[in-house]
């Protein structure tokens, strides 16, 4: 079994305690859970640069990343640094995040946030809205068709965007659908780690143009977002190299005014 079948087979059991403590009831009842969304495919679109910031203090293939900043310190900078979107993880086992984070992101920035999750079950969409999501992400590599058009409409029914994460090509051509507004390509295969650009250039022109495309993880360098915004993605998904840093949202800062 590998690191993904691991986090979706543990994800499936916590979702099952999760139900049994908290009803759908009392999360629709939660004050933000009729609260309007923003856009992040908008916010992503009417900017120049096009960075969605994550808070990130670990994952399974790094160990801890950050864990000198609270939530609120990070988005706050991030924000003010000038991210289009700012991505919270919210896995706790594997990541080291939680819901709270997401809130406490919430109640700290107007950002678009997107809740970084292995979602599997609606129940985990109405969480996202309860806790201040604006959008959220669906990974193709755990999803069937079916699963990821139920997940996607029901997200849309919610007002949560909806990001798609492909690692290849066949994950690209089974996900294609209406429901879908961005669409991103991870650089990382999650089942062995390992980085590669070439991912995100060999499927950017498979992507429909009515999605916003997204290019994730791997990305360090001003050269990197440069090139392949020329390519024709508009978002660029960075965690790890700004958390990584002594002060993530002063690196996003300086990472900002090197692509002006």
């Amino acid at each position: 079994m590998n690191i993904l079948d691991q986090i979706i087979a543990s994800k499936r059991k916590e979702i099952a305690l999760k139900k049994s403590v908290v009803s759908v009831t009392q999360l629709e009842n939660m004050e933000l859970f009729n609260k309007k969304t923003c856009s992040l495919s908008k916010s992503i679109i009417n900017s120049p640069f096009g960075i969605i910031a994550e808070h990130k203090r670990r994952s399974p293939s790094k160990s801890t990343i950050n864990n000198n900043f609270s939530v609120e310190e990070v988005v706050k900078g991030y924000e003010n640094a000038g991210a289009s979107g700012i991505s919270v993880l919210t896995d706790t086992q594997y990541f080291g995040g939680s819901l709270e984070d997401l809130l406490l992101a919430k109640a700290s920035v107007k950002t678009p946030l997107l809740r970084k999750e292995f979602i599997v079950d609606e129940y985990q969409l109405l969480e996202a809205k309860a806790f201040g999501a604006d959008a959220i992400l669906l990974i193709a590599a755990v999803l069937s068709r079916t699963q990821i058009k139920q997940l996607s409409e029901f997200a849309q029914s919610l007002a949560l965007e909806v990001l798609l994460e492909v690692h290849n090509q066949e994950e690209l051509e089974k996900s294609i659908m209406p429901s879908l507004d961005l669409i991103g390509v991870n650089n990382r295969n999650l089942k062995t780690f390992e980085v590669s650009l070439q991912n995100s250039l060999d499927l950017v022109n498979h992507i429909p143009n009515d999605c916003v495309k997204v290019s994730e993880s791997g990305l360090s360098s001003t050269d990197a977002v440069m090139m392949l915004r020329k390519q024709g993605f508009q978002g660029f998904l960075m965690g790890e190299h700004f958390m990584k840093t002594e002060n993530p949202g002063n690196s996003l800062e300086q990472f900002i005014n090197e692509l002006k």
